[in-house]
């Protein structure tokens, strides 16, 4: 006959499976799961019903740990740099407008057909007049998101979301010599929260804002102050949606994340970019030495660059509202700084919040 001859593998090459396939199975069908529970939650929380936590065990975490996240968020960064076809542009970013809710009225340039790929148009600049930056208040939000957590730092433990803390420590890493931070000159018995507590009276601060995918992904300069140090963090790429961020406790410990360090007027101030999956990307805008979400990376490591040079005695200034950095897509800011007991917040956990409004002011 004329018809064509189809050769088959042997059955036990079909079958035989791998342990990568075997993780990324199991793995994926986790976090697959999770996603579905956090649904369940989301829909709870509307309805006004009180969550209980319930903290993931070890080996859940480890499971979730097992999907191949960092691979998967470069892949997802290549396909973002792919140009798009002009015709095909208006349908995908509708899409995406649609799915997370993007006002588009608010950009820089509204026209869909001007963004060559996913990635220029997930970090589309905004109209100078939709982001007004608040001159009275100390402290204006960052960035574009949801007041996830904030308020006084207590017991060295920092809320992600209420009820589940992760170690100050652990977050930004050993003490920075004093040489490159205002640190106070506290005894090596105090507590690393005291520490970091540089004038006399002054209490320490934190606010977790997260990002979501429809959010504006830059991010600006909270405040007037100098950055001195920069500590890169590689680590996981789980996802910091509210959900997770309940269920899984040191979340942000886990993840890669960028930590600026510096002083304000009242002493100690930081600003810490976490990723995400998807967002392995972290883009400071004056560090070109940055390079975020490598292939490889040993457990529990850091590097440090110090922006304090013989050339340059005081760091990077930033004022209050100008561009500091960006997402490729959209994660976690965490704000902890220290400032007189007689600081509030202007803020109720949940509440979205935009770039440029109040945090909080004295």
């Amino acid at each position: 006959t004329d018809r064509k001859k189809f050769h088959t593998a042997p059955v036990g090459q079909v079958f035989r499976l791998r342990p990568f396939h075997v993780l990324l199975a199991t793995g994926g069908g986790y976090a697959g799961y999770r996603k579905y529970e956090d649904y369940k939650l989301q829909q709870l929380e509307k309805r006004g019903i009180e969550v209980p936590v319930k903290l993931a065990s070890e080996w859940e975490v480890a499971l979730y740990k097992s999907v191949p996240t960092r691979l998967l968020s470069r892949a997802w960064g290549r396909l973002n740099q792919v140009e798009l076809p002009t015709w095909l542009r208006k349908p995908v970013y509708s899409l995406y407008i649609w799915t997370f809710g993007v006002n588009m009225k608010e950009a820089a340039v509204e026209d869909l057909h001007h963004y060559r790929n996913l990635s220029e148009f997930f970090r589309r600049k905004l109209k100078p007049q939709a982001r007004p930056v608040c001159c009275v208040h100390s402290v204006i939000s960052p960035s574009d998101g949801k007041i996830l957590n904030f308020g006084q730092v207590k017991n060295c433990e920092v809320e992600q979301v209420k009820g589940v803390t992760y170690s100050l420590e652990s977050f930004l890493g050993p003490r920075i010599s004093t040489e490159e931070m205002h640190f106070s000159q506290a005894p090596p018995g105090n507590s690393f929260q005291k520490q970091l507590v540089t004038k006399e009276g002054n209490e320490l601060y934190h606010c977790v804002i997260y990002l979501a995918p429809g959010d504006y992904h830059c991010f600006h300069s909270p405040t007037d102050w100098t950055v001195s140090h920069r500590r890169h963090f590689p680590g996981s790429l789980m996802s910091v949606n509210p959900g997770v961020a309940r269920w899984i406790k040191e979340l942000f410990c886990h993840n890669e994340r960028v930590v600026l360090t510096g002083d304000w007027k009242h002493g100690f101030f930081s600003l810490t970019a976490v990723g995400a999956t998807n967002v392995g990307s972290i883009r400071i805008y004056f560090d070109q030495d940055l390079h975020t979400n490598s292939p490889s990376y040993s457990k529990g490591s850091y590097n440090d660059f110090s922006f304090i040079s013989n050339n340059n005695k005081e760091g990077i200034p930033m004022r209050k509202g100008e561009h500091l950095g960006e997402f490729n897509l959209g994660s976690t800011i965490v704000l902890i700084f220290e400032a007189p007991k007689d600081f509030r917040f202007n803020l109720k956990a949940g509440q979205k919040i935009r770039f440029g409004e109040a945090l909080g002011s004295l």
